[in-house]
């Protein structure tokens, strides 16, 4: 097939590319710039110039492929809202491109706040509140059925790691070097799912090749790491003093990321593995995090 990705030069789009190209599809990346058109035509992949917030070009992309991947995420959250209402805009043009067709639209949601302190499921439905989490991607997709949009959902955990992670782990590196402790709140038991990248990238595939409309998928692999687990490995990569912090304390070191930090979400994989014959093959998040390359400067 013919696909169009989103977030083509992403880390987690730019290994979806790698994955489809391998496998023998087409790949026509949006690319936003000139250095990510070069990088798009050095992996072999065809480039289309635009943006999330250019939505004609959004709707040509699609409108030139066999199928959609959306990735891309404006990830400045300091601007979340703004950035999930121009997500939500992005998936209504894709769609809109292929409705009424047999063209999959395969759109990226998350785990992290499905069912905090409970192990979420495929079938679990995300919150209706788009005050209380403002990114709605899924439900947008999903709500375009009836306009005859083949879409599905690739839910992914909070951590997805490998080489050129710049992600949630990163920054708790960050955080453990500016303080000077690696930190935990309470006793640490609350849990991340984790995925590798490239396991992730081979989730799509299968999606893509497999899709069945209206479902929702759980690119999961670790299904509840510790997150006292987490800061142990950085503490004992940085040299550093591995400490528990009070829910007050924890806004003074981890800042506007204490609710991630603090936030206990396992998520299952099964159905996902079962529906698609889906099986984890990279290293998983702690012996892939006791890596040096996670903390080179």
């Amino acid at each position: 097939m013919r696909v169009f990705v989103t977030g083509a030069t992403g880390f987690i789009g730019s290994a979806i590319v790698q994955e489809l190209l391998s496998a023998g599809h087409q790949v026509l990346g949006l690319a936003r710039s000139e250095a990510a058109a070069k990088s798009l035509a050095a992996a072999g992949a065809k480039i289309h110039r635009g943006d999330l917030a250019d939505l004609d070009s959004l709707r040509r992309g699609a409108a030139a492929a066999d199928a959609v991947i959306h990735t891309a995420f404006i990830h400045d959250f300091a601007k979340f809202a703004a950035n999930c209402e121009t997500d939500r805009r992005a998936i209504e043009a894709l769609g809109a491109a292929v409705a009424g067709s047999d063209r999959p639209l395969i759109v990226t949601s998350g785990t992290a706040f499905l069912a905090p302190g409970r192990r979420a499921t495929e079938d679990m439905a995300p919150s209706s509140d788009a005050h209380a989490i403002p990114r709605v991607s899924e439900q947008t997709a999903l709500s375009m059925a009836p306009e005859g949009v083949r879409a599905s959902v690739v839910r992914l955990p909070p951590s997805v790691h490998g080489d050129g992670d710049h992600g949630f782990v990163p920054r708790l590196i960050g955080f453990a070097r500016e303080k000077g402790v690696s930190a935990y709140i309470r006793d640490g038991l609350n849990h991340w799912p984790a995925v590798h990248r490239l396991d992730a990238a081979r989730l799509y595939r299968l999606v893509l090749e497999k899709v069945s409309a209206g479902t929702r998928y759980h690119g999961v692999a670790d299904e509840a790491v510790p997150f006292r687990d987490i800061a142990a490995v950085i503490g004992r990569r940085l040299d550093l003093p591995v400490v528990s912090k009070t829910p007050e304390e924890a806004a003074g070191h981890f800042g506007w990321f204490a609710p991630f930090a603090a936030i206990d979400c396992p998520a299952s994989s099964q159905r996902t593995r079962e529906a698609l014959g889906w099986q984890p093959k990279q290293p998983g998040l702690i012996p892939d995090l006791d890596h040096t390359r996670y903390f080179e400067t």
